[in-house]
């Protein structure tokens, strides 16, 4: 029958064992109707007691078993390995800090290699970030070692600096770092290397990101690095992730010549502000404080005529990272290709983590409510 549960899905869905489920029948929590002979449930009413008794079934049995010792998210403060990231942003290069997420050894000095110019007939209207995403693949392709997982640090370093020349030229890098070098393919303004740098910091790892589950699910089957930054890049993709620092550039280059009016115009049609509120924190976004404390050194910001009218929410890094694209003439999905780049970073360290875990440890049972044969 459409929707509903035999007894073991209402039991998954609970996160309790098949007797438990007959004694919310037993007080009356839980209707039953026998079906064939077997007891089925209504999956309204099931949802609605899963709600009550804030059951997470199958999902939370998988996800509970998630340890990870890369990032703390608490209190509104973000760390790696626990170290403040903001301190981390102000102190260290973006390499380093790759290789304290990947390892947990504090360093100075890590080199990336140079990089491989990698050829791509894209058509105009391909984004900086379906040039990160082909470059990964083509990068893959041209690794015939791509399935030694114990490389996973030297991959990692190769594909971002791959990633990064992949991008169009705009200019000479003013030094070797990976800021440096994507400086001079994002803006034509004077180099400001440490900006951008403290950015690909912030963004490096974030807990497990809707992105980074992706990741670690495709680790779990012991897909080789390249396939988990693709698994990790395709939920990148979606408007309320890395889409989002797109779609707030061009909300603030609307409201560039008139703020209230955008902001006004916004409202009147129902729209949320671009760049505010997160789901993680609860009354500030400690990287995004950070970088835009950063940016008011460089001019005012329209960033912050609109956080003004906005006095009950928080700005997040969506509105940092367009705020730097705006000041930097720098295309409109240039902060969602510094976030895919600097997360990549992460979803290594997540996958290195993923590969010493028992394999295939993310399959669910689905609860299913179609028609029954």
């Amino acid at each position: 029958m459409e929707s509903m549960l035999t007894t073991n899905q209402a039991a998954r869905r609970l996160g309790v064992k098949p007797a438990t489920v007959y004694s919310y029948v037993s007080r009356n929590l839980l209707t039953s109707k026998k079906v064939n002979r077997q007891s089925m449930f209504d999956v309204a009413e099931v949802e609605a007691l899963a709600q009550r008794t804030g059951a997470r079934g199958a999902v939370a049995a998988v996800t509970d078993r998630i340890r990870t010792r890369i990032s703390l998210l608490e209190k509104d403060r973000l760390h790696y390995r626990g170290r403040s990231v903001p301190g981390l942003a102000s102190t260290k290069r973006f390499e380093d800090v790759a290789h304290w997420l990947w390892t947990g050894i504090d360093s100075e000095g890590v080199q990336f290699p140079e990089g491989q110019e990698i050829w791509m007939a894209l058509p105009e209207s391909a984004t900086l970030t379906d040039r990160v995403r082909v470059a990964v693949v083509l990068a893959s392709a041209g690794d015939p070692l791509r399935f030694d997982l114990d490389r996973a640090i030297t991959t990692a370093m190769s594909l971002i600096a791959d990633v990064v020349e992949s991008l169009p030229l705009l200019g000479r890098p003013a030094g070797t770092d990976i800021a440096d070098r994507l400086w001079a393919r994002l803006s034509p303004e004077p180099p400001q290397p440490d900006l951008l740098n403290a950015a690909l910091i912030l963004l490096a790892d974030h807990d497990l990101a809707i992105s980074t589950m992706a990741a670690r699910v495709a680790a779990s089957a012991h897909a080789h690095p390249y396939a988990v930054v693709s698994a990790g890049l395709g939920a990148m993709e979606g408007q309320r992730h890395g889409a989002a620092a797109t779609i707030a550039h061009r909300f603030l280059t609307q409201a560039a010549s008139d703020p209230m009016g955008t902001v006004a115009e916004h409202l009147r049609a129902g729209q949320p502000i671009p760049g505010f509120g997160h789901r993680i924190y609860e009354s500030r976004d400690p990287r995004a404080d950070h970088f835009l404390a950063l940016l008011r050194g460089h001019g005012d910001l329209v960033a912050d005529k609109v956080i003004a009218t906005q006095p009950k929410t928080f700005p997040n890094m969506d509105l940092a990272l367009a705020q730097f694209g705006l000041t930097f003439s720098m295309p409109p999905t240039a902060g969602e290709a510094i976030f895919s780049i600097a997360r990549i970073a992460g979803w290594i360290a997540h996958a290195m983590e993923e590969y010493k875990e028992p394999g295939l440890r993310f399959r669910t049972m689905g609860v299913y409510t179609g028609d029954r044969p």
